[in-house]
């Protein structure tokens, strides 16, 4: 695991009870997120087995990834165009928001 994914999973913490990341299967705004799917979400799952990150795949969606807080609240981040590395990064900020 390298050690941004570490990083990644550690600040995960507790704030966050849900993420759920949308994309299109095909777009080119998507690619990212899909390379992040390949490259990330095993290391991150194992880390946080108890957290649920689900992936949801639409055709033509904006890709985009959702945090669900504590009484309901959620927040989004728009990842159009994003590599891999910046939604990794947009995770973690969403994880110390609360």
């Amino acid at each position: 695991m390298s050690g941004a994914v570490k990083q990644a999973a550690r600040s995960l913490g507790n704030n966050v009870k849900e993420f759920r990341l949308h994309l299109c299967q095909t777009s080119s705004s998507s690619a990212g997120v899909r390379n992040f799917i390949e490259q990330h979400y095993v290391p991150l799952k194992v880390a946080n087995p108890h957290m649920p990150i689900m992936v949801r795949e639409c055709s033509g969606v904006v890709p985009r990834v959702y945090a669900r807080y504590n009484l309901g609240v959620e927040r989004s981040v728009e990842l159009t165009d994003m590599n891999s590395n910046q939604v990794l990064s947009s995770i973690q900020n969403l994880a110390k928001k609360i």
